[in-house]
């Protein structure tokens, strides 16, 4: 990761000069021959694009690939002094401040993703195993109150699905759409303004993300196309938003050994994760590519959609599509990353 954060706001990549295109893509990435669906595929490295793959100007779901974008607003609002990750919050205020928000409301009652509990969605089932008897007073077994840090690790002890404490912060990984909801709380309180608007004033627009839009949960509303989130990918890979150590800081693990739940994966240990971003680290099964270093952070989503960045290989790639992930999913990302990332010699390729 490098740190460019002096350079002036917009967008990261250079542009892209088409080289190959229909049977050269098959042979390039012949993982792709599976997929029998609309998709996009966008590869970059060093603030250029290599690859472009399917319909990258096409908007598709992000899932639970919008948690590192807004978890990256919240860094920007704790770099500019108007966010504390490390204050204790009051949990059963914040919820009932979710509840009474008729756009948060209708995302924690009806839009959790497919597959994900308290939902009757099919696909797999990613948190079965995280349950514990609920702790409706949202006091902390420890007396510790969760801060923002915790939410956006996932390591706040928060439920998957209630603002209910099933741990004591710090102890456990539990992935958690509803903590990320009530991180968007904190974050409107803290900025003074919506989260959808937050997030387009310190992330979408500098980047340039025009297509990208957070309108409802913090946790999973996002949709826009490949090429934008691959601007993200690169802010990623070279902050420009925020200081080279809040972003060392995000892409490394974060209460670091923790057990838990990778959704569609099973449990893994540790579960890693950092502020925001999954840390691949040793975990099997798991979506990236055996190539992919443990060194490799981003995220996945239930819409079948992906972002991930390789520090050592120093590339980036995301992927999104129109089929809700699946074992076709399951099957195919790891193969389609070790191919792109053994690539060589590739200039600004698109297909």
């Amino acid at each position: 990761m490098t740190d460019s954060s002096s350079q002036a706001p917009g967008p990261a990549l250079g542009p892209c000069s088409p080289v190959l295109t229909g049977s050269g893509a098959r042979a390039a990435l012949p993982a792709l021959d599976a997929l029998g669906f609309p998709f996009a595929l966008v590869l970059t490295q060093g603030g250029r694009i290599l690859v472009e793959a399917g319909e990258v100007d096409t908007v598709f779901p992000f899932a639970s690939v919008t948690k590192p974008i807004v978890a990256w607003s919240a860094l920007v609002a704790a770099e500019r002094g108007m966010l504390d990750l490390d204050a204790g919050l009051d949990l059963a205020a914040l919820d009932a401040l979710v509840s009474d928000d008729p756009v948060a409301a209708a995302a924690a009652a009806g839009g959790h993703e497919p597959g994900q509990a308290g939902t009757g969605g099919g696909g797999p089932k990613p948190l079965q195993g995280d349950s514990a008897p609920a702790n409706p007073a949202r006091l902390a077994p420890t007396g510790l109150a969760p801060t923002a840090r915790h939410l956006l690790a996932h390591a706040s002890g928060v439920a998957p699905d209630s603002a209910d404490l099933l741990a004591a912060p710090g102890s456990r990984r539990i992935y958690s759409n509803r903590g990320y909801e009530l991180l968007g709380r904190v974050l409107a309180e803290a900025t003074a303004m919506p989260v959808s608007a937050w997030v387009e004033t310190s992330v979408l627009e500098p980047l340039g993300m025009a297509s990208v839009m957070v309108e409802g949960s913090a946790a999973h509303s996002g949709e826009g196309t490949a090429r934008d989130l691959a601007l993200f990918a690169a802010e990623l890979a070279a902050p420009r938003l925020i200081s080279s150590g809040l972003a060392r800081e995000a892409c490394q693990p974060a209460f670091p050994g923790l057990d838990g739940v990778l959704p569609g994966y099973g449990r893994q240990s540790p579960n890693d994760f950092g502020l925001g971003l999954e840390v691949r680290g040793r975990k099997h099964p798991h979506w990236t590519g055996a190539a992919n270093s443990p060194q490799t952070f981003g995220h996945f989503g239930q819409s079948g959609s992906f972002l991930w960045v390789d520090p050592v290989a120093g590339r980036q790639a995301v992927f999104l599509g129109s089929k809700p992930f699946g074992a076709v999913h399951q099957e195919v990302w790891p193969r389609l990353s070790d191919q792109v990332l053994g690539l060589t010699d590739v200039a600004s390729v698109r297909f």
